[in-house]
């Protein structure tokens, strides 16, 4: 089933992409001083955001779709987990990430470095919810 098959393909690609941000480009990014690793982080995270937030919409969507199609309440299941990136972003990483962006580049130092290595860690959690999602995705297609 194709709506299935795509939200799959859209929930992997999420996890793909939350993992690397996690296990490749935040620790990279921590390694640099704090004026550049606040500067670096800002235009990431905006690009990631709307790459990730379109990914996990369409794949809730289509995940949705598949279970109407199918009456299989696993792909549900998958279509709440990856959308439950949405307000987990919105109400546990959000806060955080105003905070930084009022951060202005020249201004970086201590604080805004905890507060990078927090949100790596807030991150994570992202990374386990499409992970979860693809799996569960994968588990409704068999």
């Amino acid at each position: 089933m194709l709506a299935g098959q795509v939200a799959l393909i859209l929930a992997a690609a999420f996890s793909g992409a939350a993992f690397y941000i996690n296990f490749a480009e935040h620790p990279a990014r921590l390694a640099l001083d704090d004026e550049n690793l606040l500067k670096q982080w800002k235009p990431s995270y905006d690009a990631g955001y709307a790459m990730q937030a379109s990914l996990a919409a369409i794949s809730a969507g289509l995940g949705l779709l598949a279970a109407w199609i199918t009456w299989d309440w696993r792909w549900i299941a998958g279509a709440v987990l990856i959308f439950a990136n949405w307000p987990y972003t919105l109400f546990g990483i959000m806060p955080t990430n105003n905070r930084l962006k009022a951060i202005a580049d020249t201004d970086a130092g201590p604080t805004s470095r905890t507060m990078l290595v927090s949100w790596g860690r807030l991150h994570d959690v992202r990374t386990t919810l499409g992970l979860a999602a693809t799996l569960a995705y994968l588990w409704a297609l068999n």
